[in-house]
């Protein structure tokens, strides 16, 4: 425990069913809104929410329309950056384990109950874009890949004589 009271939390998650045919695939159904929703439980959406096709494409992005409490959304959907998959993740119930067992703090476990390749983000009050800041954050993926890539010695060589590849 610390200074505050609080105990630490570990799990483990259970991505079993990732390649399997029998998960359940959100594709084209995960959406990304501009608001809050202060419930968490089940409501029938599809019966209300209704996205349409405009026919506009902005910076290559095919623009949707949709009304959510009466206002209006513009959005599209953007797939997932290649080599990432998206899960819907829940806590999974286990058995009571012995508390010498935790270490003082308690283990959750997660599995997940479905994936998606795709999100489809909305905007209020203008047309999506690629400056979007959700579209933008995608490419801090891009950039980890890039700082985690191995070095090679040809990059190594290149980088201390620039020089050599110029001219080559």
């Amino acid at each position: 425990m610390n200074d505050e009271g609080a105990s630490s939390e570990t799990g483990t998650i259970d991505l079993g069913g990732v390649k399997s045919s029998s998960a359940v695939d959100l594709t084209d159904q995960i959406h990304q809104l501009p608001c809050c929703i202060k419930y968490n439980g089940p409501s029938p959406v599809s019966h209300y929410f209704k996205p349409k096709s405009t026919g506009i494409e902005v910076d290559g992005l095919n623009v949707k329309e949709a009304h959510f409490r009466g206002r209006k959304l513009q959005g599209t959907t953007v797939p997932l950056p290649d080599g990432y998959s998206g899960f819907v993740i829940g806590r999974k119930t286990v058995a009571k384990r012995k508390a010498s067992d935790t270490n003082g703090g308690t283990t959750a476990s997660w599995q997940m109950n479905a994936k998606f390749q795709n999100i489809t983000f909305w905007n209020h009050d203008n047309l999506p874009s690629k400056e979007d800041a959700f579209l933008r954050a995608l490419h801090l993926f891009d950039v980890a890949k890039a700082l985690h890539k191995p070095v090679t010695a040809e990059d190594m060589e290149s980088a201390s004589n620039p020089e050599a590849t110029a001219t080559d």
